[in-house]
């Protein structure tokens, strides 16, 4: 309580509302935050994520950063690890239905969850809830009211539920009810604000409308911008491929890094790494009056990202590793690009399609296992391995033979 104290309101309020891009209501942070004030608690900020995936990536770490600024200043954090709505899976900026998953699949990819948000979040001062707990116990009864708050006409005013009703594309009622269910976890964990990617908005203002419903104080809603992933296109996903994940190896996540289209650096610093918007801003100058080369930049974002997830050593160690592979002359310039469909088939199968001496797939094999293979700058002594589809991959064989690969 004495640090939730010690933090003024200007304070709060200038960091809280740092890469924000919407705030609803408008001056509804200010109003939490003198509420706060005036009850001497603090405010209970919650953040639902599905495990749909086993990873948490970048794209995640933009969100759980802006929840340790509110830990910076004393708030509760609330975590809720989404096992239910997982099941059904978010219909956000989709553009057909999820499948169903099991609740073993579920339960499999949530046992890391909280392990990995630790490494942002301080977990002596966050809160961690699964979904199940209440929405497992909810009756027909429950869920009738909660359908009673929205009508079909809202839900079809949805962008994405719009395009697929439009094109054709079938939307299952199933996926109604997930702007309800994520909405009635912010009923039970009294939210007094929730954050989420730009493309959450419709689902955390659902979480008002319920919040009214069963007679509490409404949430704040806080949007952050949604991370591009390494194709430079698409959001950071781990289903597209495009992603870096928190607890990938050193030596990986820096090469990944260091794969990102130019235009991307800037964004990169600004929502991946500890850098004051003062030092950001200084950065992009810099590079658009050429004073700095994209390339010494982007090693220095690679390096900075590295540092947040496995420290100082590691993040040394790591641009040591990639300066000592790709720089120094050994990837010859102007490598040309070969394009391959994706079909997720494995590195052995892959390698004689490229390189013309592997006459085989046993002989792939054996060079692969023999550790002959960096694919990014890592060692790959996995046969089996399946490359990530959508980004350019540098695959080394050997000491002096470099491809550089996409799959489409």
């Amino acid at each position: 309580m004495k640090e939730f104290l010690a933090a003024s309101f200007s304070e709060q309020l200038k960091t809280l509302k740092e890469g924000i891009i919407e705030i609803l209501p408008r001056d509804g942070l200010e109003e939490k935050l003198n509420l706060s004030s005036r009850e001497k608690r603090p405010l209970r900020v919650k953040l639902g994520v599905d495990p749909t995936t086993p990873d948490l990536h970048l794209g995640h770490a933009v969100v759980l950063k802006k929840l340790k600024q509110f830990q910076k200043f004393g708030h509760q954090v609330i975590l809720i690890i989404g096992d239910f709505t997982a099941r059904v899976g978010d219909p956000s900026g989709r553009s057909q239905g999820r499948s169903i998953l099991s609740e073993k699949e579920v339960k499999k990819n949530a046992q890391t969850y909280f392990q990995q948000a630790k490494k942002i979040l301080n977990p002596k001062k966050t809160e961690v809830c699964y979904n199940s707990q209440w929405l497992a116990k909810l009756t027909l009864k429950d869920l009738l009211g909660l359908m009673s708050i929205l009508s079909v006409a809202q839900l079809l005013e949805r962008e994405d539920f719009k395009n697929r009703f439009k094109g054709g594309s079938e939307i299952s009622l199933h996926e109604f009810l997930y702007p309800l269910m994520q909405g009635y976890d912010s009923v039970a964990v009294k939210a007094d604000i929730e954050i989420g990617g730009s493309d959450q908005t419709f689902n955390l203002l659902v979480g008002r409308e319920i919040q009214k419903f069963y007679q509490q104080k409404p949430q704040v809603t806080m949007t952050l911008p949604l991370l591009e992933g390494l194709d430079g296109e698409k959001k950071m996903s781990k289903s597209l491929g495009n992603y870096v994940g928190i607890t990938e190896a050193p030596e990986k996540m820096f090469g990944k890094i260091m794969s990102i289209v130019d235009s991307l650096i800037i964004r990169y610093f600004r929502l991946c790494t500890d850098l004051t918007e003062k030092e950001v801003n200084e950065l992009e100058k810099d590079l658009k009056n050429s004073r700095i080369n994209p390339r010494d930049l982007k090693l220095r974002l690679a390096w900075e990202i590295v540092k947040i997830y496995h420290g100082n050593e590691a993040a040394d160690k790591a641009q040591e590793f990639f300066v000592k592979t790709f720089s120094q002359k050994e990837l010859p310039a102007n490598l040309p690009l070969i394009v391959l469909k994706f079909e997720k088939t494995p590195l052995f199968k892959i390698l004689p399609k490229f390189d013309s001496e592997i006459k085989s797939h046993s002989q792939a094999q054996s060079l692969v296992s023999a550790g002959s293979i960096d694919i990014d700058g890592q060692v790959v002594n996995d046969p089996f391995y399946v490359l990530d589809p959508g980004r350019e991959h540098i695959i080394k064989i050997g000491k002096k033979k470099f491809f550089k690969i996409k799959f489409d």
